[in-house]
């Protein structure tokens, strides 16, 4: 379901030091999540102190934290799970970049709530899988 986590890590390594380099695949897209979460949050408290500045730097931010999830899938391996991953991430990409025009806190809130209930989803999912290195890995250690 996600491809190689060198390019989504590079994304993200300059907000996170180092810990996204040595991070699980698992790790990682949990990461990736924290972020976004954390970037909407910002722009929302920017929003409401009128910080256009501020505001439109957290939710590029957010977008290319989301963008760099999106790029992660595999739809080989992944399929329909990759497929529905990515048109939530096409979405609250797009919810984002409305709410940057609108100054719409609403906006903001409905893709933390997306996100929040995918990274509980995200969250789990079982420790033996948590701690593969790769896709393959997990899948082959995964209760059958």
């Amino acid at each position: 379901m996600m491809n190689n986590k060198g390019s989504s890590a590079s994304k993200y390594s300059e907000a996170s030091g180092s810990e996204a380099h040595f991070a699980t695949p698992h790790r990682l897209v949990r990461m990736l999540m924290e972020g976004v979460l954390d970037k909407i949050a910002v722009a929302k408290g920017a929003i409401e102190r009128h910080d256009v500045e501020l505001r439109q730097r957290n939710i590029t931010w957010a977008v290319s934290i989301i963008d760099a999830l999106r790029s992660s899938l595999d739809f080989e391996k992944g399929g329909e799970i990759a497929a529905n991953l990515e048109s939530l991430y096409s979405y609250s990409n797009h919810r984002l970049m409305e709410a940057n025009i609108s100054d719409d806190v609403t906006k903001l809130d409905e893709v933390t709530d997306l996100i929040r209930e995918l990274k509980r989803g995200w969250d789990t999912i079982p420790d033996e899988i948590k701690q593969a290195s790769s896709i393959e890995e997990a899948v082959t250690s995964s209760p059958k």
